[in-house]
């Protein structure tokens, strides 16, 4: 059984609106400047997904907000495996309000881990841009 947040959201990324071209796409999309007090960058731009910003005490779950061109494009969530594999729920993950509908969703998992967790966990990402235009996100 899923929680009502995740089936809100499942729910939602059946009705996904069409994207807007790539610059009013963004243009849509919340600043950098509206992040959570407490935010700090965490890692420089990561092709594909933009810079990381994350308040340190929420680690390292998250939630990390992807930035790019000084525009919120993608939302993250990382999961231990052993957390997940114990049947661990997180029904209520926070960050979310005032961004935009999910155009996709990407789930990865990291069996070694990286910087910042390094233990076996999954990568999840939550973007409000679609993958062709998340695809030219590149360093500037």
């Amino acid at each position: 059984m899923i929680g009502k947040r995740a089936s809100t959201l499942l729910l939602g990324l059946l009705a996904l609106p069409a994207t807007a071209t790539a610059q009013g796409a963004y243009d849509a999309l919340p600043r950098a400047d509206s992040l959570p007090e407490g935010v700090v960058q965490l890692s420089p731009t990561v092709p594909g997904m933009g810079a990381h910003w994350g308040a340190p005490a929420t680690m390292p779950l998250g939630p990390i907000y992807c930035v790019h061109q000084g525009r919120i494009v993608c939302l993250e969530f990382m999961i231990a495996q052993d957390e997940f594999a114990a049947g661990k729920s997180w029904p209520a993950l926070s960050g979310m309000a005032g961004l935009p509908a999910v155009d996709h969703v990407n789930i990865g998992f990291e069996p070694e881990g990286h910087a910042g967790f390094e233990v076996p966990h999954y990568d999840m990402h939550l973007y409000f841009l679609s993958p062709e235009e998340m695809a030219r996100v590149r360093p500037e």
